[in-house]
């Protein structure tokens, strides 16, 4: 059976805070509550709801990669979440860097929908998790990238998809050297405009993570049919 090739998509450091009540806490820590509560008194309400929304979605990932690691089968389903672990953690500092700086708390904890999904892959093991934990990685991504591009300028991000297509799978998985930049939307609110260039500097890399996610529900499918 051929291996997975995951190297091919070029993945950066990516946002993430890890951390569940039930279920483990990532080096990230808890939750940050920012330097003033003034600060973040000043702070409107989609702003706080995009941090929230975010560091939820990637505390989900970190948690459920280490429950990957231990019980997944497959050498590459283990590098993928190792690559969630190492890459989401590092990068849960520049989001909670750019939350600090206006006193904008950043979830500390998984929400009920994935404590439910952990205890349901919790108890899969062997090619049934490896199913279930790619499903899992695709939908979450998916929702992870839609929100990012609520905070994407719109005509730079459709010329970086655009870049980025790979012409022999037609997967848009390639996102070196690539000629676009993506830009985030222009906001006068210097909070709004700070969280925007966050999105745009995560983007690339929250993409191939999906990209990566959907190779590896195809080979749990494929997997599941040999």
């Amino acid at each position: 059976m051929k291996r997975i090739c995951l190297g091919s998509v070029a993945l950066a450091a990516m946002l993430a805070v890890g951390c569940n009540k039930n279920h483990g806490t990532s080096e990230t820590g808890g939750a940050t509550t920012g330097t003033s509560g003034r600060a973040a008194a000043n702070v409107s309400g989609s702003d706080k709801n995009f941090v929230r929304d975010v560091s939820r979605l990637n505390a989900a990932e970190i948690d459920l990669a280490r429950l990957a690691l231990t019980r997944s089968s497959s050498p590459d389903v283990k590098k993928f979440a190792q690559m969630m672990v190492d890459e989401h953690t590092a990068a849960g500092d520049k989001l909670n860097g750019v939350a600090s700086q206006d006193g904008i708390e950043v979830a500390a904890q998984i929400d009920d929908s994935h404590h439910e999904l952990h205890d349901k892959l919790a108890a899969r093991q062997g090619l049934d998790f490896d199913r279930d934990y790619a499903d899992a990685m695709v939908d979450d991504h998916a929702k992870l990238v839609d929100t990012l591009e609520s905070r994407i300028d719109k005509d730079t991000l459709s010329k970086w998809k655009s870049d980025v297509k790979d012409p022999a799978t037609g997967e848009r998985a390639r996102v070196e050297g690539r000629a676009e930049t993506v830009l985030p939307e222009k906001s006068d609110d210097p909070v709004t405009q700070r969280l925007n260039a966050w999105a745009a500097d995560t983007y690339p890399t929250a993409y191939a993570h999906l990209v990566s996610a959907r190779v590896l529900k195809d080979a749990a499918k494929k997997r599941s049919t040999d």
